[in-house]
């Protein structure tokens, strides 16, 4: 008789830096059943419910300090407990994954609860509230940024294993830019996040017009959110409230400029892309400007502040890095490829910093934990 299918329930929520990796580390599960928890009118309702069964359990988080307002988030932390309790144990499920958020406190006390295995994955340098409060409770946690386990409670047992990015970032040869943008023109991607940056796209704008007279192509990815986001026009610059061909984008672009998420930063590092990266300045606990940092200090990105930006900088500073490419795409018999070229260098520490096989390595590991769960074993019942 055949053994059924480990079956797993995977916990991610909210955001594309948590949905994208959970994702990844999906689709190298083909041998596992999975199902999907993640909390109503969020965006795994859209990515998440065609491919997997989608269970949604109302939870929020912790925003300043105690008040009425603390206790509803408590209560509701406490109810989605019972509620995902009660699901592992009706599915029958032999362990949780789960890559941090609102989501993972009920999921992984739940499962804790029950005896299951709980792999949590961290992809930002400094960990979220979440991942510190509830990474004890972990039977492991692999972390995107090796430095990030400082900041996490001794008894935490972490790996390190990078960040997993989706399959198509990962092909060979890379996925073709569809954009009608010519060979070797000199591309500058600018991109804020999955929600987009208002703030951004303003400084970009106004950078925008010196940028096209030296010769560059610009696609900016505004977001939905954006008033302006039409306000501008040139031949040369394409303005996308959001582009779903990432990989084949930043596998052509020469420079992004973007905020610092630690997904973006996963595939600027899978793509080999050199950037100058504006921290998001109200992301949680200025996590953004910790990614960012790592990215600096090794050699990959320049890191500017947003209220430290003016625009005559940033003009110079992309004016800098793509004046090589610039002057070989306008005058290509006189300005062959040089090694010392700013930007080479740039590429070249970045790719450094991408570990291409995280999603696989932590599929491996995952497929570990459920042979070793208590449901193997007949230790857990089903029941309330």
């Amino acid at each position: 008789m055949t053994a059924a299918p480990p079956h797993l329930l995977i916990a991610a929520s909210g955001t594309g830096g948590h949905l994208f990796p959970a994702l990844a580390v999906a689709a190298e599960l083909d041998d596992c059943t999975i199902e999907w928890l993640g909390v109503p009118d969020r965006l795994e309702t859209q990515l998440v419910g065609d491919r997997y069964r989608l269970h949604t359990v109302p939870v929020t988080g912790f925003q300043g300090g105690l008040g009425l307002g603390s206790l509803k988030v408590l209560w509701g932390l406490i109810r989605a407990i019972f509620q995902v309790r009660r699901l592992l144990r009706r599915g029958r499920f032999q362990g949780v994954f789960t890559t941090g958020g609102y989501i993972a406190g009920p999921a992984i006390l739940a499962a804790r609860s029950l005896g299951l295995p709980v792999l949590l994955h961290e992809s930002n340098a400094l960990p979220g509230k979440v991942t510190r409060w509830f990474s004890p409770w972990c039977t492991e946690v692999a972390l995107g940024v090796d430095s990030a386990r400082r900041y996490l409670p001794k008894q935490a047992h972490t790996t390190y294993g990078g960040t997993p990015v989706r399959p198509d970032f990962l092909a060979t040869p890379p996925p073709v830019l569809t954009l009608p943008i010519p060979a070797k023109a000199p591309l500058l991607v600018v991109m804020g996040g999955s929600q987009g940056a208002v703030a951004l796209n303003q400084l970009v704008r106004r950078c925008a017009p010196m940028w096209l007279e030296a010769g560059m192509w610009i696609v900016h990815l505004t977001g939905e959110v954006d008033a302006d986001r039409d306000s501008f026009h040139h031949d040369h610059y394409v303005s996308l409230p959001f582009y779903p061909e990432m990989a084949a984008l930043l596998h052509r672009a020469d420079l992004a400029i973007s905020r610092a998420g630690a997904g973006t930063l996963t595939e600027l590092a899978i793509t080999h892309t050199p950037s100058i990266l504006i921290p998001y300045p109200h992301a949680a606990e200025d996590h953004q400007t910790y990614n960012g940092t790592i990215f600096a200090t090794a050699g990959a990105a320049l890191l500017m502040q947003q209220d430290e930006v003016v625009p005559e900088d940033l003009q110079q500073k992309v004016l800098m890095l793509l004046k090589g490419v610039i002057q070989r795409h306008q005058q290509p018999t006189h300005w062959p490829f040089t090694p010392n070229d700013p930007l080479v260098i740039m590429a070249e520490k970045t790719a450094e910093l991408a570990f291409p096989d995280s999603a696989r390595h932590l599929a491996d590991r995952l497929r570990q934990l459920l042979a070793e769960s208590p449901l193997n074993d007949g230790s857990l019942t089903t029941g309330p």
